[in-house]
């Protein structure tokens, strides 16, 4: 077996994966290294990788059970495996710095995107490390919000108007609305696998903290997101066709900058469910 190659890409997270072949099966020192490093790393980037949906999703299984979109379409044949395709669907949701599906009462533990057509130009995707964010916070407000918890919803990345605007398309924006009510999480979350702390509070889906007033919950969000996508905790990545990231949901936000329109760009997401954050 060839050994993994790993090579960091900033201080704060990112690291460049070359050694394996994640459209074969992975073998067991594989899994755990890629792992290992996912866990220290935080988003993983896989170069030159012409996967198809099933050996996506096969890859992405290695790690957790895989979730089905309530929103987004999907490879019919591989429904784990969701359609950002600039062509077919409003996905300006992601050109807002989020952790995905936090809407869930067990939000994602991470996941796997794929690149499969690309503009030109343009179309690069962000991440930034909660954990980096945290560890930089003034002792005093560590201590402010620890304990404290956010309240998260479904309808603030997919509001009505853009995503009920046909009669199919209503019937499942309110099926999932009614399945996701909104829900607590805490603001800080310890990792449950390396015990680290993270911020855990996204521009995406976090409405207001819970135990604070309105004007106290709008001030402080404010200041925690624009703490976390401060440059430093950040890492951005040129996509070029067929390369794959592997994110660790749990501790990350991330970024698809929307500037690239009107060309198209088609990628391919499996996500890996996690557990109840604590």
């Amino acid at each position: 077996m060839s050994r993994l190659t790993i090579t960091p890409l900033s201080h704060a997270l990112g690291a460049q994966i070359s050694g394996v072949d994640i459209a074969q099966p992975l073998n067991v020192e594989q899994r755990d290294a890629i792992e290992q490093a996912l866990l220290k790393h935080q988003v993983l980037f896989f170069r030159d990788q012409p996967i198809t949906p099933e050996q996506q999703a096969r890859f992405a299984a290695n790690f957790g059970d895989l979730h089905i979109h309530p929103i987004y379409p999907n490879v019919p044949e591989q429904p784990e495996v969701l359609i950002l395709d600039t062509a077919q669907t409003d996905v300006r949701d992601n050109a807002v710095w989020h952790t995905d599906v936090t809407f869930l009462p067990t939000p994602a533990l991470g996941a796997v995107l794929s690149a499969k057509l690309l503009p030109a130009f343009g179309g690069d995707t962000l991440w930034a490390s909660g954990i980096a964010a945290y560890e930089a916070l003034s002792e005093p407000l560590k201590v402010l919000l620890q304990g404290l918890s956010a309240t998260h919803d479904f309808v603030k990345s997919f509001p009505l108007e853009r995503f009920g605007n046909t009669p199919q398309a209503l019937e499942q924006w309110e099926a999932t609305r009614k399945k996701n009510p909104p829900l607590s999480h805490p603001v800080i979350r310890t990792h449950p696998v390396s015990g680290r702390k993270s911020l855990f509070v996204n521009e995406g889906f976090t409405t207001r903290i819970n135990e604070l007033s309105d004007s106290e919950s709008e001030a402080i969000l404010k200041l925690l997101f624009a703490h976390a996508t401060r440059p430093e905790f950040t890492i951005r990545w040129r996509w070029q066709t067929d390369d794959v990231a592997f994110w660790d949901n749990r501790v990350t936000q991330h970024f698809a900058v929307d500037d690239y329109r009107p060309a198209r760009r088609v990628m391919h997401r499996a996500t890996v469910l996690g557990d109840v954050p604590f």
